[in-house]
Protein backbone atom coordinates (compact mmCIF):
# COMPACT_ATOMS: atom_id res chain seq x y z
CA UNK A 1 0.00 0.00 0.00
CA UNK A 2 1.57 3.56 -1.36
CA UNK A 3 0.80 6.73 1.11
CA UNK A 4 0.49 8.23 -2.05
CA UNK A 5 -2.24 9.14 -4.24
CA UNK A 6 -2.05 11.40 -7.98
CA UNK A 7 -5.78 12.72 -8.17
CA UNK A 8 -6.06 13.53 -12.38
CA UNK A 9 -9.43 14.42 -13.63
CA UNK A 10 -9.88 13.84 -17.52
CA UNK A 11 -12.30 14.81 -19.89
CA UNK A 12 -11.79 14.23 -23.61
CA UNK A 13 -7.40 13.01 -23.05
CA UNK A 14 -7.40 9.85 -25.05
CA UNK A 15 -3.84 11.68 -26.50
CA UNK A 16 -2.41 11.68 -23.35
CA UNK A 17 -3.78 9.08 -20.42
CA UNK A 18 -2.13 6.19 -21.65
CA UNK A 19 1.10 8.02 -21.35
CA UNK A 20 0.80 9.66 -18.61
CA UNK A 21 0.01 6.57 -16.43
CA UNK A 22 2.85 4.62 -17.92
CA UNK A 23 5.19 7.54 -16.54
CA UNK A 24 3.52 8.21 -13.10
CA UNK A 25 4.18 4.19 -12.45
CA UNK A 26 7.91 4.53 -13.75
CA UNK A 27 8.96 6.71 -11.58
CA UNK A 28 11.23 5.48 -8.53
CA UNK A 29 8.76 6.25 -6.05
CA UNK A 30 5.21 3.60 -6.11
CA UNK A 31 2.57 6.24 -6.30
CA UNK A 32 -0.64 5.12 -6.87
CA UNK A 33 -3.33 6.86 -9.28
CA UNK A 34 -6.54 7.63 -9.06
CA UNK A 35 -8.38 8.96 -12.85
CA UNK A 36 -11.67 11.54 -12.19
CA UNK A 37 -13.37 11.00 -15.29
CA UNK A 38 -15.94 13.19 -16.31
CA UNK A 39 -17.91 11.20 -18.98
CA UNK A 40 -15.49 11.65 -21.81
CA UNK A 41 -16.87 10.80 -25.41
CA UNK A 42 -13.23 10.33 -26.60
CA UNK A 43 -13.20 7.18 -24.75
CA UNK A 44 -10.46 8.51 -22.30
CA UNK A 45 -12.18 5.74 -19.48
CA UNK A 46 -12.05 3.19 -21.56
CA UNK A 47 -8.41 2.84 -22.00
CA UNK A 48 -7.80 3.81 -18.24
CA UNK A 49 -9.88 0.23 -17.83
CA UNK A 50 -7.64 -0.88 -20.54
CA UNK A 51 -4.60 -0.39 -18.07
CA UNK A 52 -6.04 -1.52 -15.25
CA UNK A 53 -5.93 -5.16 -16.03
CA UNK A 54 -1.67 -4.81 -15.85
CA UNK A 55 -1.88 -1.82 -12.89
CA UNK A 56 -5.17 -3.59 -11.00
CA UNK A 57 -3.57 -2.79 -7.27
CA UNK A 58 -2.41 0.86 -8.19
CA UNK A 59 -4.78 2.22 -10.85
CA UNK A 60 -8.15 3.48 -10.06
CA UNK A 61 -10.67 4.73 -11.95
CA UNK A 62 -13.96 7.00 -10.62
CA UNK A 63 -16.48 7.52 -13.73
CA UNK A 64 -18.70 10.53 -13.33
CA UNK A 65 -21.75 11.81 -15.94
CA UNK A 66 -21.35 14.43 -17.31
CA UNK A 67 -18.52 17.75 -17.24
CA UNK A 68 -18.94 18.69 -13.91
CA UNK A 69 -16.10 20.74 -13.44
CA UNK A 70 -12.26 20.42 -12.28
CA UNK A 71 -13.42 21.53 -8.74
CA UNK A 72 -15.95 18.87 -8.17
CA UNK A 73 -13.47 16.48 -9.50
CA UNK A 74 -11.03 16.99 -6.89
CA UNK A 75 -12.98 17.30 -4.28
CA UNK A 76 -14.53 13.51 -5.23
CA UNK A 77 -11.38 12.03 -5.39
CA UNK A 78 -10.24 13.89 -1.83
CA UNK A 79 -12.81 12.13 -0.05
CA UNK A 80 -12.01 8.81 -1.50
CA UNK A 81 -8.50 9.63 -0.72
CA UNK A 82 -9.28 10.27 2.74
CA UNK A 83 -11.38 6.90 2.91
CA UNK A 84 -8.72 4.78 1.99
CA UNK A 85 -6.31 6.22 4.27
CA UNK A 86 -3.56 8.09 1.95
CA UNK A 87 -1.46 10.58 3.62
CA UNK A 88 -0.09 12.74 0.34
CA UNK A 89 -2.65 13.22 -2.16
CA UNK A 90 -2.03 15.36 -5.03
CA UNK A 91 -3.40 17.54 -7.84
CA UNK A 92 -1.92 16.82 -11.61
CA UNK A 93 -2.89 17.84 -15.18
CA UNK A 94 -3.28 14.88 -17.46
CA UNK A 95 -1.64 16.96 -20.19
CA UNK A 96 2.05 17.53 -19.34
CA UNK A 97 1.85 20.58 -18.76
CA UNK A 98 2.66 19.12 -15.26
CA UNK A 99 6.42 17.41 -15.52
CA UNK A 100 5.68 13.57 -13.72
CA UNK A 101 8.89 13.51 -12.29
CA UNK A 102 7.96 16.41 -9.53
CA UNK A 103 5.86 14.76 -7.72
CA UNK A 104 8.77 12.87 -5.98
CA UNK A 105 9.32 16.51 -5.10
CA UNK A 106 6.42 18.16 -4.02
CA UNK A 107 6.26 14.53 -1.65
CA UNK A 108 9.63 15.42 -0.11
CA UNK A 109 8.77 19.19 0.29
CA UNK A 110 5.50 17.97 2.35
CA UNK A 111 7.70 14.90 4.38
CA UNK A 112 10.29 17.70 5.26
CA UNK A 113 7.33 20.01 7.29
CA UNK A 114 5.64 21.66 4.41
CA UNK A 115 1.16 21.06 4.93
CA UNK A 116 0.90 21.97 1.29
CA UNK A 117 3.78 21.63 -1.39
CA UNK A 118 2.79 23.76 -5.06
CA UNK A 119 4.79 23.14 -8.32
CA UNK A 120 5.30 26.99 -8.96
CA UNK A 121 6.25 28.75 -12.03
CA UNK A 122 6.53 32.16 -10.42
CA UNK A 123 9.11 31.08 -7.54
CA UNK A 124 13.19 31.61 -8.26
CA UNK A 125 14.37 28.59 -10.32
CA UNK A 126 10.19 28.46 -11.91
CA UNK A 127 9.19 29.53 -15.34
CA UNK A 128 6.86 28.26 -18.18
CA UNK A 129 7.82 27.18 -21.58
CA UNK A 130 6.00 27.35 -25.05
CA UNK A 131 3.29 30.10 -23.74
CA UNK A 132 3.15 33.53 -26.33
CA UNK A 133 4.39 36.65 -23.81
CA UNK A 134 0.63 37.52 -23.40
CA UNK A 135 -0.30 34.35 -21.52
CA UNK A 136 2.98 34.17 -19.28
CA UNK A 137 2.31 38.48 -18.28
CA UNK A 138 -2.18 37.49 -18.09
CA UNK A 139 -0.92 34.56 -15.48
CA UNK A 140 1.49 36.90 -13.67
CA UNK A 141 -0.55 39.82 -13.39
CA UNK A 142 -3.39 37.22 -12.11
CA UNK A 143 -1.48 36.26 -9.37
CA UNK A 144 -0.29 39.37 -8.56
CA UNK A 145 -4.06 40.44 -8.48
CA UNK A 146 -4.96 37.44 -6.10
CA UNK A 147 -1.96 38.34 -3.95
CA UNK A 148 -3.12 41.76 -3.82
CA UNK A 149 -6.70 41.11 -2.67
CA UNK A 150 -6.38 38.15 -0.37
CA UNK A 151 -3.11 39.21 1.10
CA UNK A 152 -1.90 35.56 0.67
CA UNK A 153 1.43 34.97 0.51
CA UNK A 154 1.89 32.47 -2.46
CA UNK A 155 3.64 33.73 -5.80
CA UNK A 156 1.54 30.87 -8.22
CA UNK A 157 -1.84 31.45 -6.90
CA UNK A 158 -3.33 29.23 -9.82
CA UNK A 159 -1.44 26.79 -10.06
CA UNK A 160 -2.37 22.84 -9.90
CA UNK A 161 0.27 20.81 -9.39
CA UNK A 162 -0.11 20.41 -5.67
CA UNK A 163 0.40 17.89 -2.61
CA UNK A 164 -1.65 18.12 0.17
CA UNK A 165 -0.78 16.19 3.51
CA UNK A 166 -3.44 14.29 4.57
CA UNK A 167 -4.31 16.89 7.61
CA UNK A 168 -5.55 19.85 5.23
CA UNK A 169 -7.99 17.72 3.82
CA UNK A 170 -9.26 16.92 6.87
CA UNK A 171 -9.49 20.25 8.30
CA UNK A 172 -11.06 22.27 5.00
CA UNK A 173 -14.73 21.90 4.90
CA UNK A 174 -15.52 20.89 1.08
CA UNK A 175 -19.10 21.58 1.12
CA UNK A 176 -17.76 25.10 1.87
CA UNK A 177 -15.29 24.99 -1.33
CA UNK A 178 -17.59 27.29 -3.98
CA UNK A 179 -15.68 27.34 -7.20
CA UNK A 180 -14.65 24.93 -9.66
CA UNK A 181 -12.12 26.88 -12.22
CA UNK A 182 -9.14 28.64 -11.29
CA UNK A 183 -10.99 29.95 -8.64
CA UNK A 184 -11.10 26.72 -6.81
CA UNK A 185 -7.05 26.54 -7.03
CA UNK A 186 -6.72 29.92 -5.37
CA UNK A 187 -9.77 29.36 -3.16
CA UNK A 188 -8.14 26.00 -1.88
CA UNK A 189 -4.63 27.87 -1.40
CA UNK A 190 -6.32 30.48 0.43
CA UNK A 191 -8.52 28.04 2.91
CA UNK A 192 -5.24 26.61 3.54
CA UNK A 193 -3.41 29.45 4.73
CA UNK A 194 -6.20 31.10 6.76
CA UNK A 195 -6.53 27.59 8.66
CA UNK A 196 -2.45 27.80 9.31
CA UNK A 197 -1.19 25.28 7.15
CA UNK A 198 2.40 25.87 6.04
CA UNK A 199 2.59 26.63 2.06
CA UNK A 200 6.03 26.04 0.32
CA UNK A 201 6.38 26.53 -3.51
CA UNK A 202 8.70 24.25 -5.06
CA UNK A 203 10.10 25.76 -8.57
CA UNK A 204 8.83 24.18 -11.71
CA UNK A 205 8.85 24.17 -15.33
CA UNK A 206 5.72 24.55 -16.90
CA UNK A 207 5.15 23.16 -20.38
CA UNK A 208 2.10 23.98 -22.38
CA UNK A 209 0.18 20.88 -23.66
CA UNK A 210 1.24 19.43 -26.69
CA UNK A 211 -1.72 16.97 -27.42
CA UNK A 212 -5.59 17.29 -26.91
CA UNK A 213 -7.51 20.82 -26.40
CA UNK A 214 -6.67 23.12 -23.48
CA UNK A 215 -10.12 23.27 -21.44
CA UNK A 216 -9.69 27.10 -20.07
CA UNK A 217 -12.29 29.98 -21.03
CA UNK A 218 -13.47 33.31 -20.53
CA UNK A 219 -15.87 31.88 -18.18
CA UNK A 220 -13.02 30.59 -16.44
CA UNK A 221 -11.41 33.59 -15.78
CA UNK A 222 -14.32 35.22 -14.98
CA UNK A 223 -15.15 33.48 -12.17
CA UNK A 224 -11.71 33.68 -10.46
CA UNK A 225 -11.69 37.46 -10.93
CA UNK A 226 -15.06 37.96 -9.21
CA UNK A 227 -14.75 34.97 -6.93
CA UNK A 228 -11.39 36.35 -5.10
CA UNK A 229 -12.97 39.45 -4.57
CA UNK A 230 -15.87 37.30 -2.69
CA UNK A 231 -13.58 35.20 -0.52
CA UNK A 232 -11.84 38.23 0.66
CA UNK A 233 -15.22 38.48 2.64
CA UNK A 234 -15.67 34.84 3.48
CA UNK A 235 -15.38 33.31 6.70
CA UNK A 236 -13.42 30.39 7.33
CA UNK A 237 -13.20 27.98 10.45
Amino acid sequence: MSDSLVIIPTYNEKENVERMIRKVFSLDFPFHLLIVDDGSPDGTANIVKSLQQNFSDKLFLEERTGKLGLGTAYIHGFEWALARNYEYVFEMDCDFSHNPDDLIRLREACVNGADMAIGSRNVVGGKIENWPKGRVWMSYYASLYVRMVLWLPVYDTTAGFKCYKRSVLERIDFDNIKFVGYAFQIEMKYTAYKLGFKIVEVPITFIDRTEGVSKMSKGIFKEAFWGVLQMRFKKIK
